[in-house]
């Protein structure tokens, strides 16, 4: 048989035919780099060990905060990041699970706007679901935003806060529009917040099954409640 799959390949060499697709039953490998005919890296499969860096216009920037995870990694024509879905899970020497999951789609050349995340860490567990704004990478993409965001770390304090809000205001910031899901006291909540990311409405459900809504006002303060007594 290897025989003759070695004949079909060389003939297949010669007269520029396209070989037989190889069928598996059953592969291991520690990374799969799934290309374009030119080369193009469209996505990753990798292991924890071998997990890559951050594709970013054909090349790729060093990620080492990345080798905790395994996962795959979505890459647009560009050769741009474009999401993807990394996840890890053990039990610690202290005898507590640490585990995580996030699966994400970003906007192009930015972060993500779509994310669905499960978390679990010294006994508390949240799973949520995000949906985000993302500024127009045309005006400010991702990496001039790490460029920007590092520069303002030189500065005091109050300053640095100062820029940070005039970024915010903008639109040059990730913010988070929306987000649904359960929270480390095990209630389950939605919040809808403005373009600069404050909350103005909370819809909650406790433990205990005490359901409230709270409208809030640009400050974070609470301006009205709504719940339901339980008792009749």
């Amino acid at each position: 048989m290897t025989a003759c799959a070695s004949v079909i390949a060389a003939i297949s060499l010669l007269t520029g035919a396209k070989a037989p697709p190889a069928k598996f039953e059953e592969i291991d490998v520690g990374r799969i780099n799934i290309r374009e005919p030119d080369g193009q890296l469209r996505m990753v499969i990798s292991n924890r060990e071998q997990f890559p860096g951050e594709p970013w216009k054909g090349a790729e920037k060093p990620r080492p905060d990345r080798r905790t995870m395994a996962g795959m990694l979505f890459v647009n024509d560009e050769g741009t990041e474009n999401g993807g879905l990394i996840q890890k899970g053990s039990v610690g020497a202290d005898g507590k699970v640490n585990a995580g999951l996030s699966l994400t789609f970003d906007r192009f050349r930015q972060d993500q706007v779509l994310q669905l995340v499960h978390a679990e860490q010294n006994g508390h567990v949240s799973t949520t679901f995000n949906i985000n704004d993302e500024a127009d990478p045309l005006k400010l993409d991702g990496e001039k935003r790490q460029e920007k965001l590092r520069s303002l770390s030189a500065l005091p304090a109050a300053e640095r806060r100062a820029e940070m809000a005039k970024l915010r205001e903008q639109g040059m910031l990730s913010t988070n529009r929306v987000r649904i899901g359960t929270t480390g006291d095990r209630a389950s909540a939605l919040a809808l917040s403005d373009a600069q990311g404050r909350p103005r409405l909370m819809l909650m459900v406790s433990a205990e099954g005490k359901a409230t809504i709270q409208m809030l006002n640009d400050k974070g303060e609470v301006a009205r409640t709504i719940s339901l007594d339980a008792a009749p």
